[in-house]
């Protein structure tokens, strides 16, 4: 935060960062919206469904709205561990070895149908997304700060995809749908690309090292302790509910707090109110848990939460 600038002034340029991926995505303000709080309460966005709704369109939107390094990577069964991390190779010339960094080295980084990789592939952005940091023959390697993962995958019940597991799935931030378009956006959608795509004229709006002085200034929103009994009360209440064979965990309550912040920060607020919560919880809890029935999908999962969250007293704060 420069000095004299307040947080309102702050929340305005992250939602400049939310109108400018809007001219891309159209008719989908509040999946943009939940892409950027999770940017800014320093998270990983996974974005799951079918395919050609625009997961992919919008996740590079989002990064070429920033001015960092951004990284594509296409996940197939062949890819191996080392196509992501990098290696360590051998240079005549010094008599050493030398570390090539792999792809995963940028600021924003989309994996792209990550479910499409093996386990063995997918366990290899664990530590980077949990520790920015990639270990390469025993040598542990710094990511470019920030770092950001958005990560696509269609539907699991699709061919040829591998479920990932709950630890890689509980290290992300939150998880969104797109849903088809309404028909005047998709005729809209279609207009708008008859000579040129959107995405091509896309201009940077917020610089990189801008990202960590607003992502500062969301986790200094305050919250109020009803508040925080109130997100603790939600995801405890999964581990109780008969529809989950397995709850949200602790890094779950944590993020739904962090999501909050970062939505009150957006509106120009310095503290959250039980709806930022509310408004948090499906996003953030939907794919930490495991339904009864052991489904992967997200389609049980979501309507459950929802009646958690019509359950759960709400405080009056």
């Amino acid at each position: 935060m420069t000095p004299g600038e307040g947080l309102e002034e702050m929340g305005q340029r992250a939602q400049a960062l939310a109108d400018n991926i809007r001219l891309v995505i159209r008719g989908k303000d509040a999946q943009v919206e939940m892409a950027v709080v999770a940017l800014i309460s320093g998270g990983h966005l996974l974005i799951e469904d079918v395919p050609g709704v625009g997961k992919t369109m919008l996740a590079r939107s989002l990064a070429l709205s920033l001015s960092g390094t951004y990284c594509r990577i296409q996940f197939t069964p062949d890819l191996l561990p080392s196509d992501i991390t990098g290696t360590t190779v051998f240079n005549q010339k010094s008599s050493e070895f030398e570390f090539r960094p792999g792809p995963v080295f940028a600021n924003v980084v989309l994996a792209d149908e990550i479910n499409r990789a093996t386990p063995r592939t997918q366990s290899s952005l664990l530590e980077a997304m949990d520790e920015g940091q990639v270990t390469v023959d025993g040598t542990p390697h710094a990511l470019p700060q920030p770092f950001f993962v958005i990560a696509t995958q269609n539907p699991i019940e699709y061919h040829g995809t591998f479920p990932l597991p709950e630890g890689q799935l509980d290290r992300f931030c939150m998880s969104i749908s797109l849903d088809y378009p309404s028909e005047d956006y998709e005729k809209e959608i279609v207009e708008s690309q008859l000579e040129e795509h959107p995405v091509a004229r896309l201009q940077h709006v917020l610089q990189t090292d801008e990202l960590p002085g607003l992502q500062g200034a969301s986790r200094a929103v305050s919250v109020d302790p009803d508040v925080l009994a109130y997100a603790v009360s939600l995801v405890r209440a999964t581990r109780e509910d008969e529809s989950f064979s397995m709850g949200a965990s602790p890094r779950g309550t944590i993020f739904l707090v962090r999501t909050a912040q970062a939505r009150a920060f957006l509106e120009g607020r310095d503290f959250i109110t039980p709806d930022d919560v509310k408004a948090m919880a499906v996003p953030v809890l939907s794919h930490r848990v495991i339904p009864a029935s052991r489904s992967r999908g997200l389609s049980e999962s979501r309507p459950a939460i929802s009646r958690i969250l019509a359950r759960v007293p709400v405080p009056v704060v």
